[in-house]
């Protein structure tokens, strides 16, 4: 294919200028104002406009420049040009962001509302594939290299930074801080998975050729059978793995418990589906067992 950007590369470049200017006001309407050191570049241009009154984009165009170059050589070419865009974009939107109203003066709203604000837009920047630059290639790195969320490795790198708020603040600001990190941790993954829930349900039945009619015939839900055996009766079996949308969850349980009030059933939160319908293939390696969608 010889365009020059593909569908999936505007989608992406998208999601960096959304992220990036929704994190420019979150600093200049919420955090700033409030002294909220929530992690991050953003938490040290705080700190040192405070304490120098340096101008916070500068600062970020600053600390970037070493930062990048690790991008480059740990994350990648692709992912290191797409943090470059987002690196001097998101400084850009902060300077013509820099007179937009102050949204709240009180110190709490501002740690809820900034922590959900800054969430978004750098969930929405990672969704592009990139960061901003600052502390985010490194919360990248740790996500990359040590396999933990995104959020818990923004909450990990972040945490340090939210120290250095004892050098220009007082304790209560730094415990407002530590909340507006905590929030931005969570809405980041939020962010990254959506806010369609699903549950993997398992469920072990006498009756499970019964219940896997009943679901896959009447109610269209996709079903895995595994092969089990009782570990007391050693009497085999089947185990019927089914992952639904979160409002379909009750209609598939008064099914199951119509057919056998006896039936043993798990359910789990799954965080991530993928596929037609939903694919099965990430809870189905995470049990270790072959797929067999019938």
């Amino acid at each position: 294919m010889s365009k020059l950007l593909t569908k999936q590369q505007i989608q992406e470049a998208l999601f960096v200028v959304a992220g990036a200017f929704v994190l420019a006001v979150s600093i200049n309407s919420i955090l700033l104002p409030n002294k909220i050191v929530a992690g991050g570049v953003n938490g040290i241009s705080i700190v040192l406009n405070h304490l120098f009154g340096w101008n916070p984009a500068i600062i970020l165009y600053t600390i970037n420049i070493p930062l990048l170059i690790l991008c480059f050589m740990l994350l990648g070419k692709d992912v290191g040009l797409k943090t470059v865009f987002g690196s001097l974009i998101y400084p850009f939107f902060v300077g013509i962001t820099a007179h937009f109203p102050i949204i709240t003066e009180n110190i709490f709203l501002a740690s809820l509302f900034g922590g959900i604000l800054t969430g978004i837009g750098l969930g929405l920047v990672f969704r592009g594939n990139a960061s901003t630059g600052g502390t985010a290639i490194i919360s990248q790195i740790v996500h990359k290299y040590l396999n933990l969320s995104l959020g818990i490795a923004i909450l990990i790198v972040d945490g340090f930074v939210i120290l250095s708020a004892f050098i220009a603040f007082d304790t209560d600001v730094m415990l407002f801080s530590l909340i507006s990190l905590f929030i931005i941790g969570r809405v980041v993954d939020m962010t990254q998975v959506g806010l369609d829930r699903s549950k993997n349900v398992l469920i072990i039945s006498q009756k499970y050729a019964e219940i896997h009619h009943e679901l896959t015939t009447t109610l269209d839900k996709g079903v895995t059978l595994i092969p089990i055996e009782g570990g007391y009766s050693q009497t085999p079996g089947k185990l019927l793995m089914t992952v639904i949308s979160e409002k379909d969850f009750s209609t598939v349980k008064e099914a199951v418990l119509t057919i056998d009030d006896t039936a043993f059933c798990v359910i789990l939160n799954a965080s991530e589906v993928h596929g037609r319908g939903f694919s099965l293939k990430k809870v189905a390696d995470d049990y270790g067992v072959e797929m067999n969608q019938l």
